[in-house]
């Protein structure tokens, strides 16, 4: 191929973890801009913003269209915030790449107090994932927790506007995109347990592209990489979806990994935690039987009525 092509969606964010991608490619392989194309393209998440995920369709709707092109050949590869891909992907694709992992945690962005513990009594907070307002609950429950949809500059011009008194955005996402002055106070991952994989550049293939499989090969990284399958896959066993709140992080250092899981309800009132550990080649592994653990704790019925 003369030109690699990257899909993407057209907000900042994606914008800049798609220049992200070519300028990793540029360096690893001695090419200049000109042998990769950004294509920007509209999804059905960017453009229905009257109502929550959950109830439009679910994260699919930020993959759809591009993995349409990636399917047809209009593109090569395309990028995504790990965060927002299905665990079933389209036939014929794979996650085969993932970037070096920014900072995982959420951060919380305060109008007039810097943290959420000091928020006046009955404040109101948007955020439009559900884990993020169950977590909000759990902490705070006499906070007013609404629906905030749109990129990062929407969220933070409603912020400005004064819809609420503060919100909660991925850090990696802020630094991305040189926002970081906006944070008010970084949530532990203790206490406020982020997305399976936040804060990681994901790269999706088709599969058997050998030609593309060899370019990408010399940006993966191989640890971000694992602590993901381990996310996804405890992701997978619960059958998570915009409608479940849940929670995975996992750590790799050397041969081992490291996992922590939670399950929340969406009014915060009752949560399942789990820990496990063990080798970083068994990370999928890992992942399934975290999230049977953890299902075995919160019983049959724990997702019933609002799964």
């Amino acid at each position: 191929m003369q030109t690699l092509k990257i899909g993407t969606r057209g907000s900042p964010l994606a914008l800049a973890q798609a220049h992200e991608t070519r300028a990793r490619l540029m360096k690893a392989h001695g090419l200049p801009e000109q042998a990769f194309e950004v294509v920007a393209m509209s999804t059905s998440g960017d453009r229905i913003q009257d109502r929550p995920l959950s109830e439009a369709g679910g994260k699919g709707l930020f993959t759809k269209e591009i993995e349409e092109a990636l399917l047809s050949g209009r593109i090569h590869i395309a990028v995504h915030s790990s965060k927002d891909m299905p665990t079933v992907l389209p036939e014929g694709l794979q996650l085969s790449t993932f970037l070096p992992r920014e900072d995982a945690r959420d951060a919380f962005i305060g109008k007039r107090v810097k943290r959420i513990a000091d928020l006046p009594h009955g404040a109101t907070v948007g955020s439009s994932s559900l884990r993020r307002q169950a977590l909000i609950r759990r902490m705070r429950p006499d906070l007013e927790v609404v629906t905030f949809r749109g990129n990062v500059q929407t969220r933070l011009r409603k912020l400005g506007e004064g819809i609420a008194e503060g919100t909660i955005l991925a850090c990696a996402g802020l630094k991305r995109l040189g926002l970081e002055d906006v944070v008010t106070d970084l949530m532990p991952l203790e206490d406020f347990p982020p997305a399976p994989g936040q804060g990681a550049i994901g790269i999706e293939s088709r599969i058997g592209d050998r030609d593309v499989e060899a370019i990408l090969a010399l940006i993966h990284h191989v640890p971000t990489g694992q602590a993901l399958a381990c996310e996804r896959a405890f992701l997978a066993a619960l059958d998570g979806s915009c409608r479940t709140p849940i929670a995975g992080h996992a750590t790799v250092s050397g041969e081992k990994l490291s996992f922590d899981g939670l399950i929340i309800s969406p009014d915060g009132t009752e949560s399942h935690e789990v820990r496990l550990e063990g080798e970083a080649a068994d990370a999928t592994e890992i992942g399934t039987d975290a999230a049977r653990a953890v299902r075995a704790r919160a019983g049959a019925t724990f997702f019933d009525g609002w799964a």
